[in-house]
């Protein structure tokens, strides 16, 4: 395949796609955003206690 085609054919793929894909509610909406805070929060959580217990042993 040359570029051309390729092109074509991430075109046609990206067209198929948008038409399936879908707006999220509301409901959806903040079902996402409460899990994305609560990993971020975990991660901070974890790399506080990783810091916290660096200062502890002296590193």
């Amino acid at each position: 395949m040359n570029v051309q085609e390729n092109f074509n054919k991430f075109i046609k793929d990206s067209k198929r796609v948008l038409k399936v894909a879908k707006k999220p509610d509301g409901a959806e909406y903040r079902e996402l955003a409460k899990i994305s805070v609560l990993g971020v929060a975990v991660i901070g959580v974890v790399g506080f206690v990783i810091v916290l217990l660096g200062s502890l042993i002296g590193l």
